[in-house]
């Protein structure tokens, strides 16, 4: 826990400015992440909706401008008075996830039942969840305190919260969601200070009922089979992973260029969401692959000295659950392609097709912005 530093509750602050090398990372991330979706979805687009630039034109409209609106608001805005937005967010988190099941307004697609669906455009409320439950979970962890050490003041409310978020999301069903979720959750309670007792608790349980997850469903055996067996059914369930490293294979060290992917021409499933990091390393090859990837981890290196230096205790637990959502889900949308971690659907951050992914993404940066504009005085 030293890597942390605790604030007093009582501390005041001063406004600086923020930190812009932050915001330079963000903003060449944003600009990568527009320029690998449009070529990646360039064939896609075309074949489906007879534009090229389908998918770049919806992440534009509705993923970038109102996420930067939202990153304006929030890299502004106070971000301790959203301790008084937890409760809310708690009730729309469990609202927006039963939603999905109500006739004429969920919408279902591949046998998952994910979104909502408003006639011109389309919503996927776990992405909401998954800042909207943090804020809850950070805002309830820094008003505990010491008490989040006691089973029955800490462990058990904790558990019975997160199981009923949890239980709601697998039941979409959306596994690689949950684990998103799961893993940011786990962070904040141990940031907040946790037993480890209680950490390997929860841990084993977690571990127990993901086992119990795979095995009430065929098709997650299988993507467990085929990741410790790839060249199982290449033509079957194998194809996916299989196709994903043959793209990667083919990128070499310098790519075969940027627009160029062979792959995409729908030989690699999904290339619009968790597949598009296989279509990247196709064009861009090992070494400018390996760049970009740098840029990412340049970005996570500032954004957790900004949550480090945090001027409040929930601003330093808030920060660090951001930091484990994004850093959990790029590694596990990488690993898979790469076939390090069985396939779970999971899309990149800031590169993947998705409005409602993009816009909640910009509202947590935008609130790691404001922690870096605040300065403990006292």
């Amino acid at each position: 826990m030293s890597i942390f530093k605790r604030s007093s509750s009582a501390a005041t602050y001063r406004i600086t400015s923020p930190d812009y090398v932050f915001i330079g990372l963000t903003a060449v991330i944003l600009l990568l992440g527009l320029l690998f979706l449009s070529s990646a979805t360039s064939v896609v687009g075309f074949q489906s909706y007879q534009d090229s630039y389908y998918f770049l034109k919806h992440q534009l409209v509705y993923g970038l401008l109102p996420g930067l609106v939202l990153f304006w608001f929030l890299s502004v805005w106070p971000y301790q008075r959203l301790k008084a937005l937890a409760v809310p967010a708690l009730i729309f988190s469990v609202v927006a996830l039963l939603a999905v099941f109500l006739p004429g307004l969920g919408f279902a697609y591949g046998g998952a039942r994910r979104w909502l669906d408003f006639g011109s455009f389309v919503v996927q409320p776990s992405e909401f969840v998954k800042l909207a439950f943090l804020l809850y979970l950070s805002a309830w962890l820094a008003n505990r305190g010491e008490e989040i050490r006691d089973l029955k003041a800490g462990l058990v409310p904790f558990i019975i919260t997160l199981g009923i978020i949890l239980g709601l999301v697998i039941l979409q069903p959306d596994v690689g969601t949950t684990t998103v979720i799961a893993v940011s959750s786990v962070v904040v309670f141990f940031v907040a200070g946790a037993r480890l007792s209680h950490l390997a608790a929860l841990g084993g349980l977690g571990g127990a009922l993901l086992w119990l997850v795979v095995k009430l469903a065929p098709y997650r055996v299988a993507r467990l089979t085929v990741f410790l067996h790839p060249e199982f059914d290449p033509q079957g369930i194998g194809y996916h992973i299989n196709q994903a490293l043959l793209a990667v294979g083919s990128g070499g060290w310098f790519g075969v260029g940027l627009g160029y992917s062979r792959q995409k021409h729908q030989y690699l499933p999904q290339v619009t969401g968790d597949s598009i990091f296989a279509v990247v390393a196709e064009e861009l090859g090992f070494v400018l692959t390996t760049l970009f990837l740098l840029v990412i981890t340049a970005w996570f290196v500032r954004a957790f000295r900004i949550v480090r230096s945090a001027p409040d205790n929930f601003g330093r637990i808030l920060g660090s659950g951001i930091l484990a959502w994004l850093g959990w889900q790029m590694c596990i949308n990488i690993a898979s392609m790469l076939n390090l971690l069985p396939l779970t659907g999971v899309p990149l951050p800031f590169v993947s097709a998705g409005g409602t992914a993009l816009v909640t993404a910009l509202g947590a940066v935008g609130i790691l912005v404001n922690m870096s504009r605040q300065v403990k005085t006292s």
